[in-house]
């Protein structure tokens, strides 16, 4: 089964959020909006599992603050690498 879960941080918030989640016809439509609007995907059963646990709106409990902060340092070199190759 396709799943897929889209996340939100902005340094005003005590810590990312869940925007979006869903199953199916619905992680197409996440993958979709994030393909559109240049937003990296990764693809991460293990991470997947635990966030899967939380609700829409709801933030990433501490107990998962190490792992998402290795995958925004991941995101955030990404995009610093797209933005130097330029």
């Amino acid at each position: 089964m396709k799943k897929a879960i889209a996340l939100s941080y902005e340094e005003q918030m005590a810590a990312p959020k869940v925007v979006a989640k869903g199953s199916e016809i619905v992680a197409e439509r996440i993958l979709e909006e994030a393909i559109r609007h240049n937003i990296p995907i990764r693809q991460d059963q293990t991470l997947l599992t635990l966030l899967d646990a939380i609700e829409v709106s709801e933030q990433v409990p501490p107990e998962l603050y190490g792992v998402i902060a290795e995958l925004f340092a991941f995101l955030y070199q990404l995009d610093h690498e797209g933005i130097t190759k330029k």
